[in-house]
């Protein structure tokens, strides 16, 4: 996981007030860069902001998206704010990544782990430092942080995680309810294929760089071969998910998400298992972003909360921070659904425990005529098959602002599902936390999957998606093993739906829409399937009276100035966009992710990164899905010093075996100096 793009994309995210320097509480001073020395002898490479104060506490980043140029104006606009109330900053590129030594094998490897907690003893024994180091971080670095906590790194005394997995297989960028992810698992494979070709920069490492560059390239792989080769949730997934042993965790951890994000039940999860230290979760309407910039809105003062959090846990400050409600929530309502929704709807919530069905539910019974009732309903047999191309309105699965992000209308494609309606409200119907559907199905297949949509249908007909689950019916019996169907036999599933808060008003309905495929969201299975519903219930957790509390109240957003980066050419990104070719029947969504346009950073670095791709696919033939991807990295300076990184990728599959395929060219000046071609067929075990 991690998601680099998300990094550098802030300013369409709403604009908080920001406060100068000299409003601030401390003068700060940056020293970059400095090295931290690891066990094996290697040198990570960091950014460090220094307070007035001569020793305070330390608030640690370690991530691979490059301190120096595409997570400069985040870094700085964060940390600048914290590193000011008193606190030593410290971003941290990871082995293999910005100007640190080394190579990066894979998303939060052993070596990672052993690395980030050598970075954090490292800080906690510096003369600077009182002894006490927070880790924090987002996606990628919000798992490093939370993983820090779970291996009990000495020195570490508290943790702020945001929008991370608690289980790598269940809830990242690989599978969704056991079935491959087909936006995400290649595409990221493919991106960060290409961030780990890029070099460091010569102006930071000197004349080592070359080298450095080329160890990089020599190391680097497709990962979506090794994931593809471990289907079920294996040893090779409990490595790097705290889910394995929440227990683990002993320091106090916040933990952020958004509804429209894809890690939201992993905050939820760690609000109800973590029982060895104090956890508070926050969630709000945003996607992939911190909350103090955060799209879908209304974003909140975080940096004012993540400075209370550090002051009580890092300073022992008696704030009352550790009095705060275990969930805060937006509560959702109706919004016109739009693909480019800036702002929901809503109120924010505060409970004093993180709700699930076991504490309180609405159950609704599927029944034979479509209905949704509180009733039971006898038996019946209803079939679902939807087409292969289903799915083009499902939206980003990753939403972090940009202007296609979100799910559109889904009445068109509500009208192909097999669909189960409520009665019209007459009071509102609220509900929060992860609502669960059961169904009793079987499947003409060995292999099927069944994708549940929960929308609230407006009076018109318009159709909000609120929330969705999916399983790979082969893992109906837990995700650590695959069992084929036996067609014509019926099975009862539980299919989880992702984490949601949500408010049906008067005059609206509640409306569950199954399909078996979702384009290009989940790969398709190796056989056009029929599946019959026989029964099923959806249960909606409630937050109970006697866990309700006063609602919070946030500061306004605030970030500290930007750092002055030049853009020499305006971004253009184009998502989910797409068309039918007429003669082939091929159907076509593109993604284009050219987020920033072309960069000048205060150092002197030009940066240009584009990467476009095609989900193909032909209905009435799940083999004809296939991936085409390219991305290009171009760095380059003044002094005549130009890099230049091409990758191109593939995704297809038989019935049998997954074919997947990239290219890596890397050029300094005109001269090719690095080719590669990764090629893999894995084999499919029931996916």
């Amino acid at each position: 996981m991690g998601h680099p793009d998300t990094v550098t994309s802030h300013a369409l995210m709403g604009e908080p007030t920001v406060i100068p320097q000299e409003e601030l509480p401390q003068r700060v001073r940056i020293v970059d860069p400095v090295w931290i020395p690891m066990r094996d002898g290697r040198r990570l490479a960091a950014r460090v902001w220094f307070p007035e104060t001569l020793v305070a506490p330390a608030v640690l980043e370690a991530i691979p998206y490059r301190r120096g140029d595409i997570s400069l104006v985040d870094d700085e606009m964060r940390f600048r704010y914290v590193a000011a109330h008193g606190y030593v900053c410290i971003r941290v590129d990871l082995r293999g990544s910005g100007d640190s030594d080394g190579v990066l094998d894979d998303e939060y490897s052993e070596q990672e782990q052993a690395d980030v907690a050598d970075a954090i003893s490292w800080a906690s024994e510096q003369s600077w430092c009182t002894g006490k180091v927070g880790a924090t971080g987002i996606s990628w670095s919000g798992c490093s942080s939370a993983l820090a906590a779970w291996n009990r790194a000495p020195g570490l005394a508290a943790v702020i995680t945001a929008c991370s997995s608690d289980d790598r297989f269940l809830n990242d960028v690989h599978y969704i309810g056991g079935a491959v992810l087909g936006f995400y698992m290649h595409v990221w494979s493919h991106v960060v294929t290409a961030f780990n070709a890029r070099p460091p920069d010569p102006a930071v490492v000197g004349s080592d760089w070359r080298r450095m560059w080329l160890e990089r390239m020599e190391a680097n792989r497709m990962l979506s071969q090794h994931w593809l080769s471990h289907p079920t949730r294996d040893e090779y997934w409990r490595t790097g998910s705290i889910a394995a042993d929440y227990g683990r965790i002993e320091v106090p951890t916040l933990a952020l998400s958004g509804w429209a994000d894809a890690y939201t039940d992993s905050a939820l999860r760690m609000g109800l298992h973590v029982d060895n230290a104090p956890v508070w979760v926050i969630i709000g309407p945003w996607g992939h972003t911190w909350p103090e910039r955060a799209v879908p809105g209304p974003s909140i003062g975080y940096l004012q909360e993540a400075v209370r959090w550090w002051d009580h846990w890092l300073k022992g400050v008696a704030n009352g921070i550790e009095d705060e409600p275990a969930l805060r929530y937006h509560q959702q309502q109706w919004d016109p659904p739009a693909a480019d929704s800036d702002i929901r709807s809503g109120s924010w919530r505060s409970s004093a425990l993180v709700p699930t069905i076991d504490r309180g539910a609405v159950v609704l019974h599927l029944s034979s005529d479509g209905a949704l009732d509180r009733a039971p309903s006898g038996p019946f047999a209803l079939t679902c098959r939807t087409p292969q191309s289903f799915g083009s309105l499902a939206g980003s699965w990753l939403p972090w602002g940009n202007p296609t992000d979100l799910p559109a209308d889904q009445a068109p494609e509500d009208s192909a599902s097999l669909t189960f309606a409520g009665p019209q409200q007459n009071t509102p119907l609220e509900f929060v936390g992860e609502p669960l559907l059961r169904l009793a199905v079987e499947a003409d297949k060995p292999q099927a999957h069944v994708i549940v949509r929960l929308c609230d249908v407006a009076p018109d007909g318009t159709s909000l998606l609120l929330t969705r689950g999916a399983l790979n019916l082969t893992h109906r019996e837990g995700h650590d093993r695959a069992v084929a169907l036996e067609p014509g036999r019926v099975y009862d599933v539980a299919i989880p739906l992702k984490g949601v808060a949500a408010t049906i008003a008067p005059g609206h309905r509640l409306r569950v829409a199954l399909s078996t495929t979702y384009w290009p969201w989940i790969w398709p299975a190796p056989e056009e399937a029929t599946v019959t519903v026989r029964g099923g219930t959806l249960a909606l957790p409630q937050q109970p009276d006697e866990a309700v509390l006063p609602s919070p109240v946030w500061g306004p957003p605030v970030v500290t100035a930007a750092p002055a980066v030049q853009s020499l050419r305006p971004r253009r990104p184009l998502m989910g966009e797409t068309a039918v070719d007429a003669q082939t029947g091929e159907h076509v969504y593109t993604l284009r992710r050219d987020l920033n346009g072309i960069q000048r950073f205060p150092n002197g670095l030009l940066y240009d990164d584009t990467e476009d791709g095609h989900f193909v696919i032909t209905d009435r033939d799940p083999l004809s899905a296939r991936l085409e991807l390219s991305r290009t990295v171009v760095m380059s300076r003044d002094d005549g010093w130009s890099t230049r990184v091409e990758t191109n990728s593939t995704m297809s599959s038989t019935a049998s075996d997954f074919l997947v395929r990239t290219t890596l060219r890397a050029w300094e000046g005109e001269a090719l100096v690095f080719s590669r071609d990764y090629d893999a067929t894995v084999a499919r075990h029931h996916n």
